[in-house]
């Protein structure tokens, strides 16, 4: 999953003059959030492609509040806001891009990035036209959301740094986040205290040495590329309200989507992997096992018809063929089985209500016997039915016929034999 991360410049001062043509955008390219691929700089159309897009807003582009939120609903969110801050922005409300910190809670103090709204929107609609719809916008510089971080301080400043002057410090701790020039007192003067707390301080390559010189200590070397990625890493997303996009559903999707294909989800994935691959190789086992027994039952049923019955020579279906061979010898034997009619008949008149009459017509097929339901009473044809229950048979009605079968699945039809009969009794 490559990740396309557009450094955003910063927004010009109100005096400045217009540029005559935007300027062309620093970006990097990194397939797992974590090392860069490629880095370069060029224009909005020869921006490479990627699977997801991440814009960074500059340090300087983003002022910090801490309000407590209102209880407002989410339509009105944002008007309650503005609201809110009224008395901290120093533009129109209109004129502001308000952005909530991840999982803020109503009624509590949370962190509000400001930013100014025809800058952010100009460089959204430049990317828009160019193709690359911007997913996310994070902050380079934004207060520290775990508390009990350590401060961290981040010296940057041009690709040239001549001066000590043209240096900027990134300082942000759990209750701010600033991005200071040196060129003032007022860094100076809170050095000591931020030194006292264990700040840990880093630099761009280019701006190393200098401020070791106004430090007086060693900072470690960190490229905007490495801090650009850190920033990416964070749960923030400033587009947020009005700059929302408006597929919420697709966008959480895809939001969760990367989130899972990301570095830190890699040993989920093996693992899921690895648990997959398991569950195939055993359900394949299983089915091997199954079907050795199954062989093996087969191979059973077929030696004993062949020891039984040696006269089959091919074996088809061995059950059926067992059966057949075993009706065969019984019937030349003379014993009547369950399907012949004798036994039928026997069950039969062992179940015969008292009072009943002798059936007048019997019809026979094997396994089944059946006789006319005329003149018998719902309670007769009940008492028949316990009586066979208990012999083991079963008693259906068809057609205004009561059927007698073997009680379970009813054997297959054959040719069927009237008997035109008067029987003294069944």
């Amino acid at each position: 999953m490559t990740l396309l991360v557009i450094l955003l410049p910063a927004p010009l001062r109100a005096d400045a003059p217009p540029a005559a043509e935007p300027a062309p955008l620093a970006w990097l390219l990194s397939p797992d959030g974590l090392a860069v691929a490629q880095r370069g700089s060029s224009a909005a159309s020869a921006l490479p492609a990627a699977d997801t897009v991440v814009a960074v807003a500059p340090a300087e582009a983003v002022a910090w509040h801490r309000p407590t939120l209102p209880k407002a609903p989410a339509n009105r969110l944002r008007a309650a806001l503005g609201g809110v801050l009224e008395d901290q922005l120093l533009t129109d409300d209109e004129d502001v891009h308000l952005a909530l910190a991840p999982k803020p809670v109503a009624g509590t103090p949370v962190w509000v990035a400001a930013l100014h709204k025809p800058w952010l929107r100009s460089q959204l609609e430049r990317l828009a036209a160019a193709g690359r719809v911007v997913d996310r916008l994070v902050p380079a510089l934004a207060p520290q959301l775990e508390a009990g971080a350590p401060p961290t301080g981040h010296f940057h400043g041009p690709a040239e740094i001549d001066t000590d002057a043209s240096l900027h410090l990134a300082w942000c701790d759990a209750d701010s986040a600033a991005n200071l020039p040196l060129a003032g007192g007022l860094a100076r003067a809170l050095l000591a205290d931020w030194q006292a707390r264990g700040t840990t301080w880093t630099a761009t390559p280019a701006a190393a040495a200098p401020a070791e010189r106004w430090l007086g200590a060693p900072v470690a070397v960190r490229n905007d590329a490495d801090q650009a990625l850190a920033a990416v890493r964070a749960p923030w997303n400033l587009l947020q309200f009005d700059l929302a996009p408006r597929h919420r559903g697709s966008l959480a999707a895809g939001n969760l989507w990367r989130t899972l294909m990301g570095p830190a989800w890699a040993p989920a994935r093996w693992g899921l992997a690895a648990l997959v691959v398991v569950q195939v190789v055993g359900l394949n086992l299983l089915a091997w096992q199954q079907r050795n027994a199954l062989e093996q039952q087969r191979a059973a049923q077929l030696a004993l018809l062949r020891q039984a019955h040696p006269q089959v020579r091919a074996v088809l279906d061995a059950p059926l063929q067992m059966q057949r061979e075993t009706a065969a010898l019984r019937s030349a034997a003379g014993v009547p089985g369950d399907d012949d009619f004798e036994t039928l008949l026997q069950a039969t008149a062992a179940a015969w209500p008292e009072g009943q009459p002798p059936a007048a017509q019997l019809r026979f097929e094997p396994g089944r016997l059946s006789l006319p339901g005329a003149g018998w009473a719902p309670p007769q044809i009940d008492a028949l039915r316990q009586r066979l229950a208990a012999l083991g048979w079963g008693l259906a009605q068809s057609d205004g016929r009561l059927v007698i079968s073997k009680a379970g699945p009813a054997p297959a039809a054959a040719a069927v034999q009237t008997a035109s009969t008067t029987p003294t009794r069944p």
